[in-house]
């Protein structure tokens, strides 16, 4: 039998974890995670990292394994999750991977040309200017400074501070386009690669995102979002679950309507998250 990976794709709260739980019971395997959330050791209510006892029923990897001090970014993913795959498919001949971070799976799948390392001071720098000017200082020096990648850009990409902060830290730090070092070709792979997208009417997702937003909210997210207020520079805080909360411990908003912008934040996510996937042809779609 070829190696293979089974990838499990689709956009949030549509029901990966658990068919991917299903999955690697059937192939007797354990899990790979493609979340670029739920890799941190600090965030958990807000990311969906799956439960202990989900954990304990398959062995995952990159949960909680990292840092929200640490850089993790498509580079960083496609090493790791190659050689934890190369370990797994040595011992078991399968592997699933899971996850809706459409970069990370790209960059697992196809490769990715190695960044330069950018030197801290300029990525705290944009960290420190974004956190005092806001989005569209952001918007308008990534436009500046790479017309060619704001020009690429979908909306949702335009709207993603993460993103933004790294393409400008890149073409600040190496003098070249991010999209310089994304246009290689693609990397062969030892081993056979299937992908199994799960989907649902929009209306029933958009309904069970709603309400884990508010499972959430009852099983502590406020108070997980309060204790890391100090960290709320950090890139990996500049997320939906978590940037939405500031104007309410600031006093400008009601929590009542923090929890409506998770809600719409999130359906936004995972229209984005099916945009990406859906313009894939090897996905074999099921419905959730």
């Amino acid at each position: 039998m070829t190696p293979t990976v089974y990838i499990v794709v689709g956009p949030t709260a549509v029901g990966k974890t658990k068919y991917a739980i299903e999955l690697a019971q059937k192939l007797n395997t354990e899990i790979i995670s493609a979340d670029a959330r739920q890799c941190y050791q600090e965030l958990n209510i807000g990311v969906a990292r799956p439960s202990n006892e989900e954990l304990a029923q398959v062995k995952h990897h990159f949960i909680a394994s990292h840092s929200i001090n640490d850089t993790v970014n498509a580079g960083i993913y496609e090493a790791y999750a190659l050689a934890k795959a190369t370990e797994l498919l040595e011992k078991f001949g399968s592997v699933v991977m899971v996850g809706g971070t459409g970069l990370y799976i790209k960059a697992f799948v196809e490769g990715m040309d190695s960044i330069p390392a950018i030197d801290p001071v300029v990525r705290n720098q944009i960290q420190h200017d974004f956190k005092s000017k806001g989005i569209a200082w952001l918007q308008g020096q990534v436009k500046a400074k790479d017309p060619g990648y704001w020009a690429q850009a979908d909306q949702g990409e335009q709207q993603n501070a993460q993103r933004l902060s790294r393409a400008l830290e890149v073409v600040i730090g190496t003098g070249q386009s991010i999209l310089d070092f994304q246009l290689q070709a693609k990397k062969t792979r030892s081993f056979d690669i299937q992908k199994i997208g799960l989907e649902m009417p929009r209306e029933l997702l958009y309904d069970r995102i709603n309400q884990r937003v508010l499972q959430m909210v009852s099983t502590g997210l406020e108070e997980e979002v309060y204790a890391l207020r100090p960290q709320f520079h950090l890139n990996a805080l500049q997320t939906v679950g978590y940037q939405e909360w500031q104007p309410y411990f600031e006093g400008h908003q009601t929590k009542e309507a923090v929890i409506q912008a998770i809600q719409q934040n999130t359906r936004h996510y995972s229209k984005r998250q099916m945009t990406w996937f859906k313009k894939d042809p090897e996905i074999s779609w099921n419905q959730a």
